[in-house]
Formats: C-alpha cells, structure tokens, sequence
C-alpha cells in the first residue's frame, strides 16, 4: 500500500515571502494563475501547497523550491521562538509544541506579535540612547541613533536581501565577473578614472555615457564593494525599500542613513554569498583574513559580514562589531551577541579596540569580562581608509569584533586554548562602572559618593564612601 502523500502546509512563510516582495493577494494570484480567494487560503493553512503550485511559484518568481518544501520550521516560527527566549518571559510556560501550533494555526496572530516585538525592542534602545525623557517630553531626534536601532532591533539580519542578493551572485559567476555581468545585463561599461576626473567621487553611475565610473586608486576590494554596492541599487531596490517600510523614522535623514546601511548590506551579500559565506566560516573556523581573501573582500568587510549571519533556521555565531578612531568616536556599531555598548560617551580604556593602533593591522585577542560577570571574546586590528597614492588623505581607524564567551571555541583565534585565559575586567562606560578600584578611570560612577582627599588619596583616581 503506498504511503500517503505528505501535505505542505506554508502559509506564514508563503504570506511572508509575498508581503517581502510588495505584492497583495491579487497580484499574486494573477501571477500564478490562481484566484485570490485561494491565495489566501493557502496563507491561512487551509489548503496544502500542491506540486504543481509550487513548481509555478519557483519559476514564476525564480527561488529554490526549497523555500518553500525544505521540511524545515518556517522562519516565522523560528522568529517567534526567539522572541520567546527573552527574559521578558521568563515566567510564563511556554511549550515549543504550543509555539509550533500557533505559527501553524495562528500565522496573523503571530505575525501582529512579532511586529510589536520589534516596535518593543527599538523602545527599549531609544530608552538606552536617550535615558529619561527631557522636560516637556521631546527627545531630540538623532539620524544615526534611529539608523542604529532600526539595524540592532532585527539583529542585522535582513534575509530579503541575502536571498535576492544570493541570485544575483551566481548569475555574476555564471557572468564571468561584475565588470561583465554589468555589460550583459545592463548595457554599462565599468572604467576606472583618476581622482582628478572623478572630482571627489569614488564611484558614479553616468547613464548618459552607460558607465560606471570608479577611482582608480581604490583597492580590489574597494572597487568590487562599489560595483556591489550600484548592482544592488539598480537590481535590488524593491527589497531595500520592503525592508524599510516597517522603520518609522521621525527624519529623512534617518531613513536615508538605514537605506544606505541597508544597500551595503545587500553589496556585502553580493560578494559574500549567505549560503557559501556560512558554509566557509564553519571551514575556516571564523578565520577573518583567510575569509577575506577567500571571497576577495577586506578585513573590515569580512568582519562586517560575520554579524549578519543570523537568517531564521541558518544561524551562526551572533558578532557584535564597533569601529573608532583615535580620539575614540565611534563611526559604526552593529550589535547580535547582546554586547552593551555605551550609548554615549567613551567605552572602556582597558579594550584592546582602543589600543591597537600601537601595532597597525595586527589581530589582537581578548578575553573581556564585565561588572555583572558577564564574559566576552574580542579581537581588534586596525583599518585603513582612503590613500591609494602619494599624499592622499587616508584614515585609520580600529575595529573589533566579538562574541559570547561561549561560542569562542568555534573560533580560530583561541585554537590551543585548554581553558580561558583570566579576562580583562571592563565597564560599559566609567559612569555606568563601579569598579571602584580601576587606575584607568576617567570619571566617577553615577550614584556613589566621592571621598574628600584631605588626609588620603587613594591610588585609584576617586575614593568613594561606602554609604
């Protein structure tokens, strides 16, 4: 007797993968031949998915039919799961049997969860960035904080764009190259100019003269990023804006800032592939350099990378990233290993990231270990922006990149290890630091009392009164 036929049953990730793509019910089924009663009983789960639909749907909208009949937990599931583990529920009982029904049988209820989930966490990091609300209860509003909390509340992860960008890559490589693919598929030749013609430009798209135009003094690296980053312009708009629409920023220049974190996103998943990228950092065990040249990208660009890796079901090791200069500005912070960064004012002295410029481009290892006891691996190296030729303005900066002390084994950089070195002791920041006893303090911790130095001074740079 044969087996009966197993019943696909897709509706959040059906319903997910046509909201991504900015089609209602009836575009979808007008692509597929459908009607749109069908559509959405398909999405509510109370139809299967049949052979035959789902063969229309690859090649109606050119994806794997694997995401859609991979057997595997829908990624909405896999969201919900996660917002489950928070400490925000600690209490309640919440069995994945029951969180498996819900997804299956609830998907719009599921779906207004996550949503205010989302809007949950990027209050809680506009309370982090701005403390308690000024008199009157305006917050000023801050472009790159905004940008900031977009990107941290979906963890950096934004697999619209890592599957979008997935295609285009091997049409690239089916291409023979970017330059190639840019002549094949949009009729531009790709030249490289000297500054002086470029007029303070590293890339530009001259639609009248069907070029793209890079500096010639950029690396490789450089100019296949910028290459990325037009192709994703031109090819990958649509899904750069569907990521933006749930942003709900208060200023353009807010949304403008995300859009173009979000397009070096998307030329960062051009170049590094999810699927290849993921399997490689397994192989290379997070090998940042060997990672790097492996894909032809920069030690930053690699680095940038490793903290995207979190696409619901593919996860792995969660990064947080920050990069600073000299006087200790930070210019990029990307945050999914739960690191708390100060919001405002200087980071630790005692982090490495601050004091790799002593030995330019050389990886650096720490073990970091916060006031509440909570351990952190780093490494730090310093980068170099700009130059290219004799006298021009280059800028260097340092970044680190780190994770949870307990995925810090996968990692090359503590292959010999028996057991964790003893770690650095740091704080967030010295307001929010109560190591009383720390010689690289800059200013007292909020709410402790400051000892009078009449008759002794400690070594430390305050004494503070035990009351």
């Amino acid at each position: 007797m044969p087996a009966p036929e197993r019943r696909l049953y897709v509706g959040p990730s059906l319903r997910r993968f046509r909201r991504d793509r900015g089609l209602t019910q009836a575009d979808m089924a007008a692509d597929l031949d459908v009607s749109s009663s069908y559509v959405a009983l398909l999405e509510r789960n109370h139809r299967p998915l049949t052979a035959d639909l789902l063969l229309r749907l690859a090649q109606t909208y050119r994806v794997d039919v694997s995401l859609f009949a991979g057997g595997g937990q829908s990624d909405d599931l896999v969201r919900l799961q996660t917002a489950l583990r928070d400490p925000l529920f600690t209490d309640i009982d919440l069995p994945a049997l029951e969180a498996s029904d819900v997804a299956a049988n609830f998907p719009g209820v599921v779906d207004a969860f996550l949503r205010l989930y989302t809007a949950y966490q990027e209050e809680q990091l506009a309370l982090a960035d701005h403390g308690a609300e000024p008199a009157g209860g305006q917050i000023a509003s801050d472009p790159v904080a905004e940008a900031r909390r977009f990107i941290a509340a979906r963890r950096n992860s934004f697999p619209l764009l890592d599957d979008s960008a997935e295609h285009i890559a091997k049409a690239v490589a089916d291409a023979g190259g970017l330059a190639a693919y840019f002549k094949a598929r949009h009729d531009l030749r790709v030249r490289r100019l000297p500054p002086e013609v470029m007029v303070g430009s590293v890339r530009r798209l001259d639609w009248h003269r069907r070029e793209v135009l890079l500096d010639d003094e950029l690396d490789n690296a450089s100019q296949n990023f910028q290459l990325a980053l037009q192709l994703a312009y031109l090819e990958m708009g649509k899904e750069i804006d569907a990521s933006l629409d749930a942003g709900g920023f208060t200023t353009e220049s807010a949304e403008r800032l995300t859009r173009r974190a979000l397009g070096g996103y998307a030329a960062a998943a051009i170049l590094m592939p999810y699927a290849a990228f993921a399997r490689a950092v397994e192989a290379r065990r997070y090998d940042v350099e060997a990672l790097g040249r492996q894909f032809g990208a920069s030690f930053e660009q690699t680095a940038h990378r490793l903290t995207t890796l979190q696409k619901p079901g593919h996860e792995r090791v969660p990064f947080f990233f920050i990069r600073v200069d000299e006087a200790g500005n930070v210019s990029k912070r990307l945050d999914g290993a739960g690191f708390p960064f100060a919001r405002h004012g200087g980071g630790c002295p005692l982090w490495s990231v601050h004091q790799v410029f002593r030995t330019p481009r050389k990886v650096v290892t720490q073990w970091l270990e916060l006031p509440d006891g909570e351990r952190f691996f780093s490494i730090a190296r310093t980068v170099t922006a700009g130059g290219g030729g004799y006298g021009r303005a280059r800028v260097d900066r340092a970044i680190a990149l780190g994770c949870a002390a307990e995925h810090a084994h996968k990692l090359i950089y503590t292959q010999g290890e028996t057991a964790p070195p003893p770690a650095t002791p740091i704080g967030v920041a010295c307001r929010l630091c109560h190591r009383t006893e720390c010689a690289a303090r800059s200013e007292p911790p909020i709410g402790r009392q400051i000892l009078r130095d009449d008759i002794r001074r400690t070594s430390a740079p305050f004494g503070f009164s035990d009351s």
